[in-house]
């Protein structure tokens, strides 16, 4: 269950930014379950006025729980999509690509009937890759669930990344990424990245972060307003609010 929302202080000398929303959770267990009982709402609702919903997830370790979780969910998986926020130029047979982290974690139980897209594809080249990612994003989205590193970065969106304002100009919803050098990206600089004009396609984002470092960085980045120095604000761009779930 939801805990009482509490707020992060932020600065209201940034009022261009859309609402965000904080929901704050006792421990691990009900973050998860209440993350994955946000999530299947909104695919639920809009599977009951379309015939398909789509549901873009992001990788990493923190929002695997969240996903077996919303494997087991009583949806009718089959119209839904589910595609990737981002990805590491890895295959999606690599155990370190974000595909297959959504294969192992929410293609099981229930969910095992939900359409994959991955971003990559065995004898693609990167620019392939990325057209047919565009090609196949033009569509609104049910959800976007994305994650947060400790550097403000959210996707593959880091801070200091070359060609910074291009992406944010890009008029496509993913763009291929080069992040050499940024330690956030570590060893895959390599990546496709879906861009503010991508998420701007999504009814409904999550941001799921845990821990106080992370809570700390979220409340620098409110108070900082720069997105160029701290990515994660871009989630808050438009006017879908950004639901924030965090647990210690």
């Amino acid at each position: 269950m939801l805990d009482d929302p509490t707020p992060v202080p932020h600065d209201p000398a940034q009022p261009e930014a859309a609402p965000y929303r904080w929901h704050e959770h006792r421990n691990a267990d009900a973050w998860v379950w209440a993350c994955a009982v946000a999530i299947a709402a909104e695919l639920r609702r809009d599977l009951a006025r379309r015939p398909r919903s789509r549901l873009l997830l992001s990788g990493g370790t923190t929002p695997a729980p969240v996903y077996r979780a919303l494997a087991r969910a009583p949806l009718d998986w089959a119209r839904v999509d589910v595609a990737l926020v981002d990805e590491r130029w890895l295959q999606p047979s690599d155990p370190d690509s974000n595909a297959w982290l959504v294969k192992q974690n929410l293609l099981r139980d229930n969910a095992a009937m939900a359409r994959f897209e991955s971003l990559t594809r065995p004898g693609h080249g990167m620019e392939e890759a990325v057209a047919f990612a565009n090609a196949h994003a033009r569509q609104d989205v049910s959800a976007a669930v994305l994650g947060m590193g400790e550097d403000g970065h959210t996707a593959s969106l880091f801070p200091g990344m070359a060609a910074f304002d291009r992406v944010l100009a890009s008029k496509q919803p993913y763009v291929a990424i080069d992040a050499g050098g940024l330690p956030g990206a570590k060893q895959w600089s390599k990546r496709i990245s879906l861009t503010p004009n991508g998420l701007a396609y999504a009814r409904s984002r999550f941001l799921l972060i845990q821990g106080q470092a992370k809570r700390e960085v979220f409340a620098q980045a409110l108070a900082d307003g720069n997105p160029k120095r701290w990515p994660v604000l871009l989630a808050m761009q438009g006017e879908v609010a950004l639901d924030v779930h965090w647990c210690p």
